[in-house]
């Protein structure tokens, strides 16, 4: 029997597309679908034959919930089918994301629905019966800590809470729901591979006034912390948590039946993953962190969980190529580094392949191509009939390189 991809002791190079979905609208909240503002849906086989031609082995490529069940118990595969034929066709694994921030529009109130825990299940267990043997690879939900960070303490997703009792609140449902649609996607195809992708947060210099950096440098791995069962009576947040709402029996339902995925991926960008505090403004800000900044976040996750790893977001947004080239080669000799140390690292994804836009779209009234950020090895490039061109750049040839010489 074949060991699985991230037992077979080589490297794999991946790509994603940008796939955060917020459907809700609100006064001064527009949609926010990225599948929709960079055209994904018309120009999906031409992106998928990028990311093939790119030499990625893995694909981070998500399905939109609100769109697929577009009422309740009511499921609609017919786009999905077609794309999970083309992956299948093209011989490029996908790493399915399951939920990328938001919710179906039927689903009253979001995340505080007393059915949405079973609800995202019932979803994955869907998707994972459809698609098995063609689909083998699910992240339960992307970067739960930016959910509950953006829809329960910002108030800026919906549900729109604010503070910590309402992160606390956001981040105990996401946990319960990870937990459940890890348990229906085993139920539905046992062999699938479980992908839990974390957000990679670093702190910089002191921080105040209502947080140290003592305490962010816990916090940042708090919904893992959960999921893994690791909170048990004597853990530094525990206090943190009840203070804003956990209940004890929750706590002690989690500790008692851990989960554990397969592989831990998490997110880095040299650029403005370690954020400082400027006490004047009031405000944090982003900290130039680059490969160093890499290499100590991956041996502080290898270090706590002994998991397979995966960076399963990372990119430099800019529109110089070299940048984007000394990126790659950069993460490459961050690779070969913390590999050559035993630690368990088997994959990379640039993340997004293609250009996107940026959140702040959704809060605002300007024109979508003010917000245009040029993550991409592949740039979006507007013609006269408002059709975004792939054009892929320098740094897709580069990538291509380091991929295929894997």
């Amino acid at each position: 029997m074949n060991p699985a991809w991230y037992a077979d002791g080589r490297f794999h190079y991946g790509v994603g597309i940008e796939d955060t979905f917020i459907p809700q609208e609100r006064p001064g909240h527009r949609k926010l679908d990225l599948y929709e503002l960079t055209q994904h849906y018309e120009n999906w086989r031409t992106d998928l034959a990028l990311a093939a031609d790119s030499g990625a082995e893995l694909v981070r490529w998500g399905i939109p919930w609100y769109l697929t069940e577009p009422a309740d118990g009511r499921f609609d595969f017919r786009w999905v089918d077609q794309v999970a034929a083309e992956f299948d066709r093209l011989g490029l694994r996908c790493v399915v994301d399951l939920m990328h921030y938001g919710t179906p529009l039927w689903l009253e109130n979001s995340f505080l629905h007393p059915a949405y825990p079973e609800r995202v299940a019932r979803y994955a267990g869907e998707v994972a019966a459809r698609y098995r043997g063609v689909f083998a690879d699910y992240t339960p939900l992307n970067e739960p800590m930016v959910n509950a960070e953006w829809c329960g303490l910002r108030g800026a997703w919906p549900p729109y809470l604010t503070g910590d009792s309402g992160f606390v609140r956001l981040a105990m449902i996401l946990v319960d729901g990870m937990r459940r649609t890890q348990a229906a996607i085993r139920a539905a195809d046992p062999e699938a591979t479980i992908v839990h992708v974390d957000a990679g947060f670093q702190w910089a210099g002191d921080f105040g006034p209502d947080r140290t950096k003592a305490f962010l440098d816990e916090w940042r791995f708090l919904t893992t912390e959960l999921l893994f069962g690791r909170v048990g009576g004597d853990h530094v947040l525990r206090g943190y948590l009840l203070a804003n709402g956990a209940a004890e029996q929750q706590l002690a339902e989690f500790a008692a039946a851990p989960v554990r995925p397969d592989v831990l991926g998490i997110n880095y960008y040299p650029g403005f993953s370690r954020q400082g505090f400027d006490p004047q403004a009031g405000r944090s800000f982003p900290v130039e962190a680059g490969r160093d900044g890499l290499v100590q976040h991956v041996r502080d996750y290898h270090a706590r969980y002994g998991l397979p790893l995966a960076i399963t977001e990372t990119s430099r947004p800019t529109s110089e190529p070299a940048e984007k080239i000394a990126w790659l080669d950069d993460l490459a000799a961050a690779v070969a580094e913390l590999r050559a140390e035993g630690v368990e690292l088997v994959a990379a994804f640039w993340f997004p392949m293609l250009d996107m836009f940026e959140w702040e779209y959704r809060f605002d009234t300007r024109p979508l191509d003010d917000f245009h950020i040029r993550f991409g090895l592949v740039d979006l490039v507007r013609g006269p009939d408002n059709r975004l061109e792939r054009v892929p750049n320098p740094a897709y040839a580069h990538f291509q390189t380091l991929a295929r010489a894997r």
